[in-house]
């Protein structure tokens, strides 16, 4: 005897159907087969705006239009749907979001109580016997031949497809229609989809010239796919309103463009508070893909690297025992933002990944840093990682309690070590509280803040260099 398994069963129960639904002939339906352009917008934080434009045929009077292929993700509450060549002969009296989608456990639970064949091969021949659908918790129970079976072998055959069940989600109206045929406009809001920037830099020997490329990153799991479609995208960040509670497939399109010269690619524009970007092409965006667009490229960028040193905890309230040894002088690659400085276009905020070439002439990862949205002529400072040739010490050479413990006067030395082989300058930062001020120092500082002091150090190359100062806290 052949014996068929309880998955095998679910999955022929779909496939099985003697279909007793109203067909396309009995029920109004448009097709993503229909679209004439489709139009999609992405924000960065999971939505995007969707506008499905459709030349369809309908009787009139009021009927229902059953509109398939939207995104399973879609917000039912955002949906709109007009006439773009009479909208005075077509007005929607009621909207419904269908999402009972068909699938083997939705089938059986549709099916408890009723009567279905079960169709098993005994001997290679095939064997048909009644069975009713008692359950479906955490298995299948059959009455037969008014026994109980527990998960019998054997193929499910249902007369019919429970009403209810469709194959895709749909949008379906009820409309009061004047006009034998329209050209339909449906706009929605979905989830699911969402995009990024990601920029790769490789920077010069020199270590002052770098070139840019930026890419666009588009993640589609909103259920739906956007064929030859409009492609905007909008950088800033759109207020919300959220409720209380509440495998990928990879494409990239190698289309680069210069900055200044992107005809064929995405085109920048003011809009609102924001920033749009609209790619100069039509663009196909599967479900369940991740695709990736150039946005830009530039070259021969001016940058500055610097070295900062930046103590985590001041001791100026208290008396520090020891030498911190633990903070590390960090590297930042600064650079403007700028068209005189080869870029100056508004970039979306996303992950700066920089590379360099070693002596063999391959590219090496050197670091990467998150960037917020950049407009045009602002700095941009990535953080590199610590340096590695260049050590600090901080050491708290005098503290003083006076006026009863709202007055603080500290000293301290930082030393800086400098083992690279090229002369630096390291900024020192200090974070203040109260009011103060510095009596006595060893270096200029810039007051940045009415909480930071500045102090900037030149090192020789295989040098050290003691920064000291004073300062005064009244709290």
């Amino acid at each position: 005897m052949k014996l068929v398994s309880k998955h095998s069963l679910l999955a022929a129960a779909a496939l099985c159907l003697v279909f007793g639904v109203a067909t396309g002939a009995e029920r109004n339906r448009s097709t993503p087969d229909e679209q004439s352009s489709v139009a999609l917008t992405i924000y960065n934080d999971d939505l995007g705006l969707v506008k499905d434009v459709r030349t369809i045929s309908l009787p009139r009077g009021v009927v229902d239009l059953w509109f398939e292929g939207v995104a399973a993700r879609i917000d039912p509450t955002s949906v709109h749907i007009r006439s773009l060549d009479a909208p005075d002969d077509l007005s929607v009296l009621e909207q419904n979001f269908e999402y009972d989608l068909i699938s083997p456990e939705r089938l059986m639970e549709k099916y408890v109580g009723k009567t279905m064949q079960l169709v098993r091969f005994i001997d290679n021949k095939e064997d048909r016997i009644e069975a009713k659908l008692l359950g479906t918790n955490s298995g299948y129970v059959y009455e037969i031949d008014g026994k109980i079976a527990i998960n019998p072998w054997g193929r499910v055959e249902l007369p019919s497809l429970p009403e209810g069940l469709i194959s895709e989600p749909s949008l379906v109206w009820m409309l009061r229609n004047e006009r034998d045929k329209h050209t339909i406009e449906a706009s929605y809001l979905t989830g699911g989809i969402s995009w990024k920037a990601n920029y790769v830099v490789v920077l010069a020997a020199n270590d002052r010239n770098l070139d840019l490329t930026g890419w666009v990153t588009i993640d589609n799991h909103s259920g739906a796919t956007y064929k030859n479609a409009t492609l905007k995208l909008v950088a800033g960040d759109v207020n919300r309103v959220y409720p209380q509670a509440v495998g990928r497939m990879a494409t990239v399109a190698m289309s680069a463009q210069k900055v200044g010269d992107r005809a064929a690619g995405f085109q920048e524009e003011s809009f609102f508070e924001y920033h749009l970007y609209t790619l100069g092409r039509k663009a196909t965006v599967k479900d369940n893909q991740t695709k990736q667009i150039s946005l830009l490229e530039a070259s021969d960028i001016g940058v500055e690297k610097t070295f900062v040193y930046a103590p985590q905890y001041n001791y100026f309230f208290s008396r520090m025992t020891g030498v911190d040894k633990n903070t590390k002088v960090g590297v930042y690659l600064g650079l403007e933002n700028s068209k005189r400085n080869g870029l100056g276009m508004p970039l979306p905020k996303g992950i700066v990944r920089v590379y360099k070439k070693d002596n063999d002439g391959a590219l090496q990862f050197i670091g990467e840093d998150q960037i917020d949205h950049t407009p045009e002529d602002e700095k941009l400072r990535i953080r590199m990682g610590n340096a590695f040739d260049i050590v600090a010490e901080r050491t708290q050479t005098d503290f003083t309690v006076l006026s009863s413990g709202h007055l603080y006067r500290s000293s301290f030395k930082v030393q800086i070590r400098n083992h690279k082989e090229e002369d630096i300058t390291v900024s020192v930062i200090e974070l203040m509280s109260g009011d103060w001020e510095i009596e006595r120092n060893s270096h200029g500082f810039e007051k940045e803040a009415s909480h930071r002091a500045r102090f900037d150090i030149p090192v020789e190359a295989k040098g050290s260099t003691d920064l000291t100062y004073t300062v005064l806290i009244r709290y």
